[in-house]
């Protein structure tokens, strides 16, 4: 890998945010699909998507954010969506049991959505990516980081906008462990921090 930094989205600029985001489904979602309560596509439009997204990432202040912003050789290349569970609110809505797991828990921060620029991709950098969330969690005194991985059968693959929430081994990779397997491809993952 390259020279890899990160900032916290706060710290970078919105168009770094923005050469991220530029193309593909992410261009679309905006790292709104769990952030809105209703169903996004039907109920929400695509101005007011990127509006949210510029206020949740609050570039240029001292935050609070909604993910990291990873650069390769001082370029804006990838992103990680990483802030409190309690941010995410179709996590507490979703007919899904598993997403709603341990909802007493306390201090969790969860990490939604990977996107990677192209001419980036292949290269490795969603592990990067991932391992940033744990020194990020560190920083800010998280208790625990929780993921929601798919992990593909064997022989299988996953396409790129499927594999957004992260893979398995990406998480493993970074020190998280399973706490659930709710689904054949589904993964709770979650690190717990020193915070």
């Amino acid at each position: 890998m390259p020279d890899f930094t990160w900032l916290p989205a706060n710290q970078a600029t919105a168009e770094d945010v923005e050469a991220v985001f530029a193309t593909g489904g992410a261009h679309k979602c905006r790292c709104q699909g769990l952030k809105v309560p209703c169903w996004i596509w039907r109920d929400t439009t695509q101005e007011q998507r990127d509006a949210a997204q510029r206020e949740q990432t609050a570039c240029g202040s001292t935050g609070p954010t909604s993910g990291l912003i990873g650069y390769v050789d001082g370029e804006a290349a990838g992103w990680v969506a990483v802030e409190p569970r309690d941010r995410y609110p179709r996590l507490w809505t979703r007919k899904q049991g598993w997403m709603r797991s341990d909802p007493e828990l306390e201090g969790v921060w969860s990490v939604t959505c990977f996107v990677v620029r192209k001419g980036h991709r292949r290269a490795g950098l969603t592990y990067e990516l991932a391992a940033a969330t744990v020194e990020y969690g560190e920083q800010v005194g998280t208790r625990v980081l929780e993921g929601y991985p798919i992990e593909p059968p064997p022989g299988k693959t996953v396409i790129w906008d499927e594999a957004s929430v992260g893979l398995l081994q990406v998480f493993l990779e970074a020190g998280y462990e399973v706490v659930a397997s709710p689904t054949l491809r589904r993964r709770v993952v979650r690190r717990r921090l020193r915070g």
